[in-house]
């Protein structure tokens, strides 16, 4: 892409790289652009890179792969003379620092990724700010500026980027001389109050412990995020796995039946033209066919459609009439998005493979197409099929919310393929994939084992003091990824202030029970009232519309608390924390 010159009479100060999704220093056409942008102007350089709390589905999980791959690429940057400010959002630091600094710039550099959260936020600072905004695609090496339209069908893709891709495979990569000037970055903290941060001795744990995400879905130790582990996983791969790849990749349970790179794709922590290079260097024709065509085929259509992805509107038309024709057929049940989470399914093969997304942040492609169509039998619309797996994917896999993972969701759904005969309930023309075909074609116990490993090396033993609710909570949360715990109580039973007491009558052969603690709980926060909508949908509990009341000296309604929803469990409020035990 050629960008926009800057305006040499304009308010801005120096030319501004926002570096969101291709955390590398290298072959980083963006970065090349910035570089170019400054040294056509006169202008200093100055590249800002930070993360939000406020990306969907954010966690531990993903802040510590992505925080880990901008203390790779802060040093990488560092060492070419490049002056890059680093901002995490958390406790007590939290401003409109990419905002101020956009509207002090000559022109706003970034990177194309055209799925959200980025095209919400740059449509936003294209509101709030008048500086010209460049966006350059540093993932496909087919730009998704290349065509006018996003293709349907891997075939059509195919024949219409080949010419493109012959081409482009064989250039090396040039990067851009940095011979430009740099902003002070003590003057960039003095004007914006910006106050960088150096992530190479930081302690992260700590810094995410600061974070307003969601804790409860733990980092993955076998997969650190940066630019070097993503090249050492790379190199790993090409030299045991590259060459088999067309005959093992099918095999959920071979070592080397997959690159495992999507992760390092997806953030840029890698070099897709590097990788594609030696790619074909090695003629890894079926690998460069899922790394160019179905990749890149997805971000067109990302691109072209971005406002749809999430939604059937996405999918062909004939899927869309498929599934609507048959959206009153009998389902085989009606799973809560708790159940489904926590891998409590009860079929085997798809409780495996959630594991692997929950334990692991990964999920074998030959499994993930089973998997995703496995949900349109057991929800109660297509288009509640469709949220519940692009959550379970993008929550939980260190790929999620990329290009790719749309399409491979979208897939699901019938995107990007034809209409299958005969027609069957409940998925009319799509085409099916019978979760116990799979299960007798693949070795169940062999993938079982491979997803149930540890999620370290050495895993605690973890003793939890307290049976309430918070207790309960933070017990389940390790157990689920495969650790050790015990709980301890001093009581009988568990629940805490919220667990319910029975009382025989004296005389009498009957009981009552009553909650003696909490009469009520409630749910602000969107991560806990994720958990109480799948409580109340299997029956753990309900809203309470109970009338509370604040009355004044003499007795008299002074006012009704009837602002926030309460809720209860049932039968008592020790349901809940029984349900966590």
């Amino acid at each position: 892409m050629t960008a926009p010159e800057a305006s040499n009479g304009g308010p801005g100060e120096f030319v501004l790289y926002w570096m969101h999704s291709a955390l590398r220093a290298h072959e980083n056409p963006a970065l090349d652009s910035a570089i170019c942008l400054a040294r056509q102007n006169g202008l200093p350089l100055l590249v800002y890179h930070g993360l939000s709390e406020d990306y969907p589905y954010a966690s531990d999980r993903h802040h510590t792969f992505m925080l880990q791959g901008h203390r790779d690429v802060q040093r990488e940057l560092a060492d070419r003379g490049i002056v890059a400010v680093f901002h995490l959002q958390r406790q007590g630091v939290r401003g409109p620092y990419l905002r101020d600094l956009t509207r002090a710039a000559a022109v706003l550099v970034t990177e194309e990724m055209p799925v959200q959260p980025v095209t919400g936020w740059l449509e936003r600072l294209a509101i709030k700010c008048e500086t010209p905004i460049a966006s350059v695609d540093c993932s496909c090496i087919a730009p998704v500026t290349l065509f006018t339209k996003a293709y349907t069908t891997a075939a059509e893709f195919r024949r219409q980027v080949r010419p493109f891709y012959d081409r482009q495979l064989e250039a090396p990569y040039q990067d851009q001389e940095v011979d430009v000037r740099m902003c002070d970055a003590d003057l960039v903290e003095q004007t914006f109050g910006l106050h960088p941060l150096s992530l190479q001795d930081a302690n992260l744990a700590e810094l995410i412990g600061e974070c307003r995400i969601d804790h409860s879905i733990a980092p993955v130790a076998e997969t650190p995020g940066g630019t070097r582990a993503g090249y050492a996983r790379w190199s790993d791969f090409k030299q045991f796995g590259l060459d088999q790849y067309q005959r093992m990749r099918s095999n959920p349970v071979a070592a080397q039946g997959a690159s495992r790179m999507s992760a390092y794709l997806h953030y840029g922590m890698v070099s897709p033209y590097r990788i594609a290079r030696e790619a074909a260097a090695s003629n890894a024709t079926k690998f460069l066919d899922e790394l160019l065509i179905w990749r890149e085929l997805a971000f067109h259509f990302c691109f072209h459609n971005h406002d749809l992805v999430d939604t059937l509107e996405a999918v062909p038309e004939w899927a869309r009439e498929t599934l609507d024709a048959h959206t009153d057929d009998d389902r085989d049940a009606n799973c809560s998005w708790e159940t489904l989470a926590r891998a409590n399914s009860g079929r085997p093969l798809w409780d495996a493979a959630q594991r692997s997304l929950l334990k692991h942040g990964e999920l074998h492609n030959q499994v993930r197409m089973t998997w995703g169509k496995a949900l349109l039998p057991w929800l109660q619309t297509p288009s509640r099929a469709l949220q519940l797996t692009i959550d379970l994917n993008h929550r939980y896999a260190l790929d999620g919310r990329n290009p790719s993972s749309y399409g491979g969701v979208l897939w699901c759904f019938g995107q990007f393929d034809r209409p299958f005969e005969p027609e069957r309930p409940i998925i009319g023309k799509i085409r099916p994939r019978d979760l116990d075909k799979l299960s007798e074609r693949i070795d169940l116990h062999r993938y079982t084992q491979r997803v149930d490993r540890p999620i370290a090396a050495s895993l605690p033993r973890v003793a939890v003091i307290g049976a309430g609710i918070g207790g309960l909570a933070a017990a389940r949360t390790l157990a689920d990824h495969g650790i050790d715990v015990s709980i301890f109580d001093k009581s009988r039973g568990v629940g805490g202030r919220t667990a319910t007491r029975r009382v025989d009558l004296v005389g009498d052969s009957h009981s009552v029970q009553f909650d003696h603690g909490a009469q009520y709980f409630t749910a602000r926060d969107s991560r806990f009232c994720r958990l109480v909508n799948s409580w109340i949908h299997d029956g753990l509990a309900e809203p309470w519309m109970g009338r509370i009341v604040q009355v004044n000296n003499q007795g008299q309604i002074k006012a009704e608390k009837n602002g926030t929803p309460r809720y209860v469990g049932v039968p008592g409020m020790t349901a809940v924390a029984k349900h966590l035990a």
